[in-house]
């Protein structure tokens, strides 16, 4: 595929990334502080990054996994800079109850909001498909989609939740540590799950992400979606937080914090 194909790709998700840099700062002016604003905020957080994604299947499908690797680092760490306390991604909030850090509605609330916007954005991209400026567009917005578990079922869920685990398990020790170059190692160890699932479960860690992507692809009922892409990574993610606090997880990986306390 020639290369200039995938600039193409490059400048919709520069483009996509700019737009809600912009909407980002409007809302920052325009609403005032509260839940309604930060609403507004995780819903553009989940247009940009679902977008983004959307045009990185055409990346991994086109120039294939590799190349599609390093658009996604550079992008988390980008998304890392740019959002803010929105986190576009519904199990951190689930997190945040078990720990007694919000309360349900509000979480509840968040999670709408990351929903509307991931799945509201697939209009602008069909959009930009429909122009077809590249032969990697050709078709594409309105072909029908196939899912991306290639596994069992329930092989699927415990993918998705065993690198949900480690992904939260990691980024909680790089926060904690205050690693100088912790946006990096964060986005190498996630991207690198990614990869690693690709072929298994798709690999998005997801359940906002996974939904506006691939909710009722050929392949998978809404079920079997439900039951990987979100009990699957929510789980993963839940059991992050009673394990990050246990003495031996944190005398293995934070032990100069340990001797501190």
């Amino acid at each position: 595929m020639a290369i200039e194909q995938l600039g193409f790709s490059v400048f919709f998700i520069a483009l996509t990334c700019f737009l809600a840099s912009a909407a980002r700062r409007l809302n920052d002016k325009l609403s005032k502080d509260g839940l309604v604003k930060e609403l507004i905020f995780e819903a553009i957080a989940a247009a940009e990054l679902c977008g983004c994604c959307f045009e990185l299947i055409i990346v991994a499908d086109n120039f294939g996994v590799a190349t599609y690797a390093v658009f996604l680092f550079t992008l988390t760490i980008w998304w890392g800079r740019q959002w803010g306390n929105a986190t576009a991604c519904p199990y951190t909030y689930m997190e945040q109850i078990v720990q007694g850090e919000v309360n349900f509605r509000e979480a509840a609330l968040k999670i709408w909001a990351q929903l509307m916007g991931g799945c509201c954005v697939y209009r602008y991209v069909q959009l930009y498909w429909w122009f077809e400026f590249a032969e990697t567009h050709e078709g594409r917005a309105f072909e029908e989609c196939a899912a991306d578990l290639k596994v069992n079922l329930y092989l699927g869920a415990f993918i998705e939740g065993l690198a949900t685990l480690c992904c939260r398990l990691a980024s909680k020790v790089i926060s904690e540590k205050d690693a100088k170059f912790g946006a990096f190692i964060d986005s190498f160890i996630g991207t690198s799950l990614v990869v690693l699932a690709f072929n298994y479960s798709g690999g998005y860690f997801n359940p906002v992400l996974a939904t506006s992507l691939k909710w009722g692809c050929a392949g998978n009922s809404a079920l079997e979606h439900i039951i990987v892409y979100w009990l699957g990574s929510c789980a993963g993610a839940v059991i992050s937080v009673p394990l990050f606090k246990m003495d031996k997880f944190r005398s293995m990986f934070l032990a100069d914090k340990v001797k501190s306390e």
